[in-house]
């Protein structure tokens, strides 16, 4: 049977570390935690939160592995909608990740978050 996204993030944020904009915020700024915008390019490059590296979700397990092969780094995944974030974090599980964390909510509830702190 096929699954709608909608199946298949509640699926995957059952199984993953969440969180909201600002506690994603104080995990960044208070640990070295690798954050990734597994969003496309063209969107990252519109706008994106300073630490972040752009790591598509499409190329993130090919990626990931030969430039982070420690699977004990702390990883925050964040996205446009939370969407991409939470099943980019379950594939990192998936891959073999520990400490992997994704922020589940719009990008701009974090970007706004992170201007008035």
């Amino acid at each position: 049977m096929l699954k709608t996204i909608p199946e298949l993030f509640s699926q995957a944020e059952q199984k993953v570390n969440t969180v909201k904009a600002a506690e994603g915020l104080s995990l960044i700024k208070n640990t070295t935690a690798l954050l990734i915008d597994v969003r496309e390019p063209e969107e990252f490059n519109k706008d994106h939160l300073p630490a972040a590296i752009n790591i598509p979700r499409g190329i993130l397990e090919m990626q990931m592995v030969g430039k982070y092969p420690n699977a004990n780094t702390v990883i925050i995944t964040h996205c446009a909608s939370g969407v991409r974030a939470v099943l980019a974090a379950e594939q990192l599980q998936k891959v073999g990740y520990t400490n992997v964390t994704a922020i589940n909510c719009k990008f701009d509830d974090i970007y706004l978050a992170n201007t008035h702190e």
